[in-house]
C-alpha cells in the first residue's frame, strides 16, 4: 500500500506517525501520574516507535516488524552517526521493557 502513495499522501503518513508519537508521549505522562508504570512503558515505547517509523518513512526506508524498525534505525542512522548511541539504547531498552511488561508474568 505505502508503495503506491503519492508524495502528498506519503508526507501525510509521516506527519500522522509523528502525531501518534506525541499522543503516545502524552498518554505515558498520564500513566505515570496514575502510577500505571507498565502502561507508561508501553506508551513510551510506542512514542519512540512511531517517531522511528516516521523517520524511516521520511527516508524511504521500510521495515515490516518492530525488530525491523530497530534494525533499520541502527543500520541507517546510529551506525552513521545520525542518531546518538544513547538514543538508540533508549529505544532498545524500551523495546525490551515493553515486551516484558506486556507479556511476562509478575513484571512491575
Amino acid at each position: 500500500m505505502k508503495e503506491s502513495l503519492d508524495k502528498e499522501s506519503w508526507d501525510s503518513l509521516v506527519a500522522y506517525r509523528i502525531e501518534r508519537a506525541y499522543g503516545s508521549l502524552k498518554e505515558a505522562r498520564l500513566m505515570v501520574r496514575g502510577e500505571f508504570y507498565n502502561a507508561a512503558i508501553n506508551r513510551l515505547y510506542y512514542a519512540c516507535y512511531y517517531m522511528a517509523v516516521a523517520l524511516l518513512l521520511k527516508h524511504n526506508i521500510s521495515a515490516q516488524t518492530h525488530s525491523g524498525v530497530k534494525t533499520m534505525l541502527g543500520m541507517h542512522f546510529t551506525s552513521k552517526g545520525k542518531l546518538s548511541i544513547s538514543a538508540s539504547k533508549i529505544f532498545a531498552t524500551l523495546f525490551e521493557k515493553r515486551h516484558s511488561s506486556d507479556y511476562d508474568d509478575f513484571v512491575y
